[in-house]
Order: C-alpha cells, then structure tokens, then sequence
C-alpha cells in the first residue's frame, strides 16, 4: 500500500474533494487525522476510513495546535497535511464583494497554509521529514470573472506553496498543490456558479474543460495521493492541474 504507515491530516474532509482524498488514502494505508468544521458530516467519513475525527477552525492557530496535538498524540508523528479546506464568495461584480466577505476568503483559502505550517512543520522536523499538499485550484491559473478575491486567494495559495517548498527542502519537507478544475460534486459549486447549479450553467463550464468532464473527488484523491506517496520524493514545489486541460 502506497501510504502504509504514514499519517495523514485531510482537512474540509467531511464532503467534496476532502472527502474522496480521505478514501483515498485509507484505501492505501494511511492512519487518518479527518478535519472539517462541520461535525456531521467529519463523523461520518471518520467513521468510515476508520479515522479520527477532530473538528476544528483551519483560521485559528489554536485549533491548528489541537490538530497537530491529535495526530501526534495519538499516532506519534505527521507525516503529510493535506490542506483542502476552502471557501469562496458567491460569483458576483467586485465592487459587490463586502470586506467581510474577502476577509473570509483569505482566513480561510490563504491563512489557513500559513498555520498549518507554522503548527506541522516542527514536528516534520523532528522526525525527519513529510509532506504538505495544498490544494489551490485553477482559478488561481486560469480566473473566471466574479470571482475575484477567491481567484486571487487561489494564486496565492500556488504561490506560498512555491516558495515553502524552496524554505523547507533542506528539511526534508516536501510542499505541492493540486489544481482542480469545477465540479459540481462540492459544496462550492452553487457560490461559483453564482446560484442554483442549472445544466446551463454546467454547461458553460463544461465547454471551457477540453476533455469534457468535470473533475471528481476521486480524480483529486489520486493526484494528491501520488503527491504523498514516496513514489514523489522527489517532487516538491509543484503544482498537478486536475483539470482536463482547461489550463492549456
């Protein structure tokens, strides 16, 4: 199994993209730490990848320590944070978008990688190493307009991602994202869309994806799955377009 003995920390694991990546990993031996701030749906997937479950703020550094705390409380180490948990406004005209709203946006979308970072890089110094994906998007490559700040907070995403994974080389610390492209399958959907996710709307969508498809939870399970996996060790600073060309 690709990740026998390794653990892992999913967070936004109770649907969506998250969801699928915990799986995923558990299908390949991964001891699971599964995040989401909504307890229900969290529980649940726990429950099934045979996991533990740990709600929490991925904003807040205090709850960053607690996730940290978990997995190396209970399993002795961390091996590889998958940041997946994201928010975005609704599609909207920029002068619509409240300074509450692109706050939200940046504490949870950028914030977020830099807590994570800043709780899971020491104990991934302490054991020798690990590994961190984080899961942009291709707005942050490829933006769609309404969609502004959460476009911008994706680019920097990318971009952190970059330049952590020069600053924690020596460390023996990978860091890569995974760019996935619509898909109606998360919870996001709707607010990209602008409203209801009519078959209009998949539409437009869908005619700007070369392949033809949307991506599925399944799709970014395996990119981020490979990321993690040794079969990448020496894959760091990267970021994989889940995307069906829609970026070329």
């Amino acid at each position: 199994m690709r990740l026998k003995d390794k653990v892992a920390l999913v967070t936004g694991a109770g649907s969506g993209f998250g969801a699928g990546i915990a799986r995923r990993f558990a299908e390949e031996g991964a001891r699971l730490i599964v995040n989401d701030i909504n307890a229900e749906g969290g529980t649940r997937i726990a429950k099934e990848v045979g996991g533990e479950f740990v709600q929490a703020d991925v904003s807040k550094g205090a709850d960053w320590a607690k996730l940290v705390g978990a997995a190396t409380g209970r399993f002795g180490r961390l091996d590889v944070v998958v940041n997946n948990a994201g928010w975005t406004h609704r599609r909207k005209p920029y002068l619509e978008v409240s300074e509450a709203e692109f706050d939200k946006v940046y504490a949870i979308n950028v914030k977020s990688i830099y807590l994570s970072a800043l709780h899971a890089l020491p104990a991934m110094k302490k054991q020798g190493g690990g590994c961190f994906v984080n899961i942009a998007s291709t707005a942050g490559l490829r933006p769609r307009p309404g969609l502004t700040v959460y476009n911008s907070s994706k680019g920097a995403v990318i971009l952190m991602s970059k330049s952590m994974a020069a600053e924690f080389g020596p460390d023996k610390v990978r860091v890569n994202c995974v760019n996935p492209v619509f898909s109606p399958e998360t919870a996001l959907s709707a607010d990209f869309a602008g409203g209801a996710v009519t078959e209009e709307a998949k539409k437009a969508f869908l005619a700007t994806i070369p392949l033809g498809r949307f991506s599925t939870p399944l799709d970014v399970a395996n990119a981020c799955l490979y990321l993690a996996s040794d079969e990448a060790a020496m894959i760091s600073g990267s970021c994989i377009e889940v995307d069906g060309a829609r970026c070329v």
